[in-house]
């Protein structure tokens, strides 16, 4: 995408069509083609809060084992942008004298799918449940949704952007609403706005359905869930976005998409050992930049984006050697060892307890190397299709077809028979710090499964040439 420049508007509240036309621009977007960005939607991009977002892969470090993964934020953000405007559209097309939708209400969830993401932090998602989890301790909260809806109250205020009260707490009410911040703005009338952008109802929004199109395409991975499926035959039924009963595969493909990218990109293996170096490395140098003193203040927060790791590569002060040198390896590909992974078997799903370094060091069997718990990273990996164990499929409602006034859900047996029974995957990956160490750590590794479930639980054996490796 091009520069954007918005120029100067005319009150937004005064724009007739030919006004609201003039003020307008397109841009050519890979994945949807043209989007028009309305004079209020440019008059947040052109800040450099959101022109932040440049900055900030969508994927985070994905590209490092993908290549073409190196699409941002920003892309991201307009495309949903555009698809919101598109849902809401569609809805006011067939119901919008039902449902009482006004030019008021398609641009507050546009600006809410423009505005969604502003508030991840470097590598996103990497930052908020990487990084910040062991600088902040396991009980404090902090969610790029929130600090999304900090952002657009400091925004507002910082460029003057003329925005009615109402329209902006409906906007942040609808960046919040699949979070437990996003009770606070409950609204009993129009409440199936809120599920556009963010659904925490039935996980069904078009955030999803920009990023899984986006992001296979730029991994090189086919993609066949067509979201304008949905679009086209979604229906407002009792408060609640209901699909059309044909639809039902195109909606489980959906949940199966996103399950499938999450195991075969976002928790790649190879992927996980750069994450948790760059984890590492911020972690080390923390003391001296203090990133993450900045996540509370908006003012602060948005200058933090994925340039820190080249803050840290140059910077020559002692106190960021361990960072740096981290930074390097990364660069000259000598990752954390990848030795050998798990699947919890179904029946600890319940119980199970995240597995920790000195739970393999302490499986470790005497003689040759005495393994210390820097020495190994253990990486916890949830995948499931939306709703933990159960199958988002039954809270999603459906109606028969348009001239019947009755929503329903549909039993997965009723779907196929070849849908998961369990909806839920955590798979436990070990890694060794050093190449030397491979064997060592993996023995540990399989001794601990022995123990814990009585036998190995690994698929496959680390092979004897990584076990071999030395320095």
């Amino acid at each position: 995408m091009g520069d954007i420049v918005a120029g100067e508007v005319p009150k937004l509240q005064t724009l007739n069509s030919s006004d609201f036309r003039h003020y307008s621009k397109h841009v050519k977007d890979n994945v949807h083609g043209f989007i028009q960005l309305d004079p209020l939607a440019l008059k947040f991009i052109d800040t450099e809060q959101f022109q932040r977002l440049r900055d900030l892969k969508q994927l985070g470090v994905t590209h490092l084992v993908f290549p073409g993964a190196v699409h941002s934020r920003f892309e991201h953000s307009i495309g949903v942008y555009h698809l919101a405007g598109e849902a809401v559209n569609e809805l006011k097309r067939y119901q919008g004298s039902e449902l009482g939708i006004e030019n008021f209400d398609i641009q507050a969830v546009k600006i809410a799918g423009l505005l969604h993401d502003v508030g991840h932090g470097p590598f996103s998602h990497m930052f908020e449940s990487g990084f910040l989890p062991k600088v902040l301790g396991g009980g404090a909260k902090w969610s790029h949704e929130d600090m999304s809806e900090r952002l657009v109250d400091y925004m507002v205020d910082e460029h003057h952007i003329e925005m009615e009260d109402a329209m902006l707490k409906k906007v942040k009410g609808m960046i919040v609403a699949s979070t437990e911040h996003g009770s606070a703005y409950r609204v009993k009338d129009k409440r199936f706005l809120y599920d556009i952008v963010a659904n925490g109802r039935n996980g069904i929004d078009v955030d999803k359905f920009d990023y899984i199109v986006r992001d296979s395409r730029a991994c090189g991975l086919g993609c066949n869930f067509q979201f304008e499926r949905l679009l086209q035959t979604m229906r407002v039924m009792d408060d609640e976005i209901c699909y059309r009963a044909k639809e039902y595969l195109t909606v489980s493909k959906l949940f199966i998409t996103r399950a499938d990218l999450h195991r075969t990109v976002y928790t790649h293996a190879k992927v996980k050992a750069v994450e948790l170096m760059v984890v590492d490395a911020l972690l080390k140098a923390n003391n001296h930049l203090q990133f993450s003193a900045k996540i509370h203040d908006p003012a602060e927060f948005w200058k933090l984006d994925d340039t820190i790791i080249k803050r840290i590569e140059i910077d020559p002060h002692p106190a960021l050697k361990e960072s740096r040198d981290l930074i390097a390896r990364i660069r000259r590909r000598d990752l954390y060892q990848y030795c050998n992974e798990f699947t919890v078997p179904r029946d600890d799903l319940e119980h199970f307890q995240e597995v920790t370094a000195k739970d393999i060091i302490c499986s470790q069997v005497s003689g040759g190397v005495t393994l210390q718990e820097d020495d190994v990273v253990v990486s916890n990996t949830k995948i499931d299709l939306t709703r933990g164990k159960n199958n988002p499929l039954a809270s999603v409602k459906f109606f028969q077809d348009y001239d019947v006034d009755e929503n329903f859900t549909i039993g997965e047996e009723s779907i196929s028979q070849l849908l998961p029974s369990c909806c839920l995957d955590r798979i436990v990956r070990v890694y060794s710090k050093k190449p030397e160490l491979v064997a060592s750590v993996s023995e540990a590794f399989e001794n601990f499964q022995q123990h814990k479930y009585g036998r190995k639980t690994q698929v496959h054996g680390t092979p004897q040439k990584k076990k071999q490796r030395t320095v």
